[in-house]
C-alpha cells in the first residue's frame, strides 16, 4: 500500500481527495493536514510515502514546508497539488524538494498515476516547466562540464535522474550514504546546479541518465 498524507487548507478539497483515494486498491490515505507546519508534523508522526501537498496556505505554505521536510531529512515523496499555473508559483516548489505536480482539475485516475510515479521514484514535471527549468541550468552548465565529474559520480547522477534517494544510490553502489552526499555535493558544485532536481534534468538532457 502507499500511504498518502492530504496537506490543503480547504477540507472541501481534502474530503474530495481522500473520498477518491479511498476506493483505490493500492492507495490508503493515513492523515491529513490544514497547513504546511501541520503537514510536516503529521509527516514526521505518520511516515507517509506521499504526500500531496497544497503550494498556497496560511501561515506555512507549501514551499516552506517543503524545505523543512528536507532539513528533516523525510524521506517522503511530494507531489503538489495546485490551482496556480505560473512558473513563479510551481517552480519554487520544485526547487525545494517536491518530485512533481499536478493541477486540482486533474482527472482523478490520472492523479492515481502521478502518486504511483512519483511513489517509484520518477519526477513528474508539466513540459512547460521542465522546459523552464532546462534553460535557467543550460545557461549555467553545458555539457562540456560532464567532462569534470568522474566516473564513479556519473553513476550517482545516473541513478539520481532515476529518482533514487542517497539511500537507495548507496545500496546500489554499495557505498556509505555519507560518501553519497559527498559525491552529490560534488556533482553539484561541478556543474553549478542548485538542487537534485536540477541534475536529475541536467543528466537527461546531456545523456547521462540510464
Amino acid at each position: 500500500m502507499i500511504k498518502v498524507l492530504l496537506v490543503d487548507d480547504h477540507q472541501v478539497v481534502r474530503r474530495g481527495l481522500r473520498t477518491f483515494l479511498e476506493v483505490q486498491d493500492d492507495i490508503e490515505v493515513v492523515g491529513e493536514a490544514a497547513d504546511g507546519a501541520e503537514g510536516v508534523d503529521r509527516a514526521q508522526e505518520l511516515k507517509p510515502d506521499v504526500i500531496l501537498m497544497d503550494v498556497k496556505m496560511p501561515g506555512m505554505d507549501g514551499v516552506d514546508a517543503l524545505r523543512r521536510l528536507r532539513e528533516l531529512d523525510n524521506h517522503a515523496r511530494v507531489l503538489v497539488v495546485t490551482s496556480f499555473t505560473e512558473q513563479r508559483t510551481v517552480v519554487p516548489a520544485l526547487r525545494a524538494g517536491a518530485a512533481g505536480y499536478v493541477y486540482k482539475d486533474v482527472d482523478p485516475d490520472a492523479l492515481a498515476g502521478a502518486i504511483r510515479s512519483v511513489h517509484a521514484g520518477h519526477i513528474l514535471l508539466q513540459p512547460e516547466v521542465a522546459g523552464a527549468l532546462l534553460s535557467q541550468e543550460e545557461s549555467s552548465s553545458g555539457p562540456g562540464r560532464a567532462g569534470s565529474l568522474t566516473e564513479r559520480e556519473r553513476e550517482v547522477l545516473g541513478l539520481i535522474a532515476d529518482g533514487r534517494s542517497n539511500r537507495e544510490i548507496a545500496r546500489a553502489l554499495v557505498l556509505s550514504e555519507k560518501t553519497v552526499k559527498t559525491h552529490v555535493s560534488n556533482i553539484l558544485m561541478k556543474l553549478d546546479l542548485a538542487d537534485r532536481t536540477q541534475a536529475a534534468l541536467w543528466a537527461v538532457r546531456h545523456g547521462v541518465a540510464g
